[in-house]
């Protein structure tokens, strides 16, 4: 039995899609991934910098932002949020994702913070540690989706 894992951000272009791409990279069979965006522009960019870093850690990518809609959330079994405000508008619009709507972190189990700050508009170095930040949250989902 497949999941369908759906990460999501703001604007599609930083956070949710080199997360999507992390977690791609792991090539688990059972897991299939997307990701949107809240307030996405519909066919934007990946942002350059996390291109960059994936390109760098020889993550495979091909991103264009895509909107969140009830047609992603439907296709979702687990939508994972950047942040506590992602998670809070998503569940106040589709009350019905309740059982399968956590942040990232939340849903691996870290303590403190439960968003991931957003790279945008930063330097390269900003998003070298959210793009850290998230190898090690997918790394520990990977663990959670295969039971370890």
């Amino acid at each position: 039995m497949s999941v369908n894992i759906l990460f999501v951000c703001t604007g599609n272009t930083c956070r949710s899609p080199m997360a999507a791409a992390i977690l791609h990279d792991k090539q688990l069979k059972t897991v299939n991934v997307r990701s949107a965006g809240i307030y996405a522009i519909p066919y934007t960019e990946m942002s350059e910098y996390a291109k960059q870093l994936l390109d760098e850690a020889n993550i495979r990518h091909q991103h264009y932002a895509t909107q969140l809609s009830s047609e992603e959330i439907e296709w979702a079994d687990l939508i994972l949020t950047m942040t506590t405000a992602h998670r809070d508008s998503i569940y106040a619009n589709f009350p019905v994702v309740e059982q399968k709507i956590f942040t990232l972190k939340e849903y691996v189990s870290t303590n403190g913070s439960q968003d991931v700050s957003d790279p945008y508009g930063g330097n390269k170095m900003i998003y070298e540690v959210t793009f850290q930040e998230l190898r090690g949250l997918i790394d520990r989902l990977v663990k959670k989706i295969e039971g370890n």
